[in-house]
């Protein structure tokens, strides 16, 4: 997994801030340039930028696959929590002074062998892996630190389904996993 340095998260977090300010005064994310970064803030990464307020969530967006570098995906994810979140109306310039911001850069998804939901229970690593549930036109993802507030291996599953709008119980045909780790900034 990718090993960053302090002041690289910190650049990481500057920027993810920087967007958000930036939206809130242009209506837009920054475009930052990936040849301004060094590496390895210019890899092709998937992120999800995850903001709270008074330790409640305010948004979260990122992508389990990466499309554009660690800073393009950090600036635009930023943004996209901050003001596209369709569980939250667009952040105020009041709360933007007491917004706490994190990342969680993801490793690439590994397809899971599973024959059915208790198969999946037995596999996964409470606390490390993050899972992506799929099968037909639905999916849904956890990040690893959604082990936090769910740490029982099969309410953590239990919620992932229902986020993905499948039956509590049962397993749908063609259900397909994927688990990641995730580094956190």
């Amino acid at each position: 997994m990718l090993s960053l340095t302090d002041p690289q998260r910190r650049l990481l977090l500057d920027l993810a801030r920087a967007s958000i300010s930036h939206g809130l005064a242009n209506g837009g994310p920054l475009r930052p340039d990936p040849e301004d970064f060094e590496e390895p803030l210019r890899r092709p990464l998937a992120v999800f930028v995850t903001l709270r307020l008074a330790a409640e969530l305010r948004g979260c967006i990122g992508a389990t696959a990466p499309i554009y570098t660690l800073v393009e995906d950090t600036a635009q994810h930023a943004y996209s929590a901050a003001f596209r979140d369709p569980r939250f109306s667009p952040l105020t310039r009041h709360e933007y002074d007491r917004l706490d911001i994190s990342l969680s850069i993801l490793s690439p998804p590994e397809p899971m062998r599973v024959v059915d939901e208790a198969d999946l229970l037995r596999q996964l690593r409470p606390g490390v892996d993050g899972l992506i549930l799929e099968a037909g036109d639905r999916r849904a993802t956890f990040l690893p630190s959604v082990w936090d507030a769910l740490p029982d291996r099969a309410e953590f599953v239990r919620q992932l389904k229902k986020k993905a709008g499948f039956p509590p119980r049962g397993w749908p045909a063609g259900m397909a996993c994927s688990r990641y780790t995730a580094e956190s900034v």
